[in-house]
């Protein structure tokens, strides 16, 4: 069976509710899904002091892990238009696969969150792919093929970079259900494109 690892870092949580819809739409597709974080690099003083709620109980994700899937889906908040600093130092750490190019031919697409409507969704999956193209991962986007991503009535995450969702600056908002619909379409939609590269 088709395997697919979805990696989350989250700071508030939001990331790893849209991750729980991706995780149904990979599911319905029909394979099977290994759910893991990346670890954290900020301290319990700093995570405390910014008002941080406990971290999911989930395993944390290690380089050497990566082969044994067939695809990715990671998910991360942007910080200043990037992935933020612990996803940067988790990548850093898979040199040795990129050396050997174990990953190579593996599908890989993204999920984020930002902050307001014009927080970098899109530029934060567009400063990923260098690494993608690194490894030699192939990066399948979302596309425009749902039709909430034409949606102009309310304010709606996302774009055919990937599902997504928008946070507010204080943290107040949660993901919408349009926002979480999108995100299971992009997992249904992934786990076909995986298992058409794996067979």
């Amino acid at each position: 069976m088709v395997k697919i690892f979805v990696i989350t870092y989250s700071t508030y949580n939001h990331i790893n509710t849209v991750a729980e819809s991706i995780v149904k739409g990979l599911e319905k597709a029909g394979v099977e899904v290994g759910r893991y974080q990346i670890a954290e690099t900020l301290s319990e003083e700093i995570l405390t002091k910014m008002h941080a709620p406990p971290k999911p109980d989930l395993p944390i994700i290690k380089a050497s892990d990566l082969p044994e899937a067939d695809g990715y889906l990671f998910g991360f908040p942007t910080r200043y238009g990037t992935a933020p600093a612990q996803v940067k130092t988790f990548f850093d750490s898979t040199g040795q696969l990129w050396a050997s190019q174990a990953l190579a031919g593996k599908p890989a697409g993204f999920f984020f969150s930002t902050a307001s409507q014009h927080g970098g969704q899109e530029v934060t999956v567009f400063t990923s792919l260098p690494i993608l193209a690194h490894h030699g991962i192939i990066y399948v986007p979302l596309g425009y093929s749902h039709p909430h991503l034409f949606d102009n009535s309310e304010v709606v995450g996302g774009s055919a970079w990937g599902a997504g969702t928008i946070a507010n600056g204080d943290g107040s908002r949660q993901p919408s259900q349009k926002e979480l619909e999108i995100a299971e379409a992009q997992g249904e939609q992934f786990a076909k494109v995986a298992s058409k590269l794996a067979a």
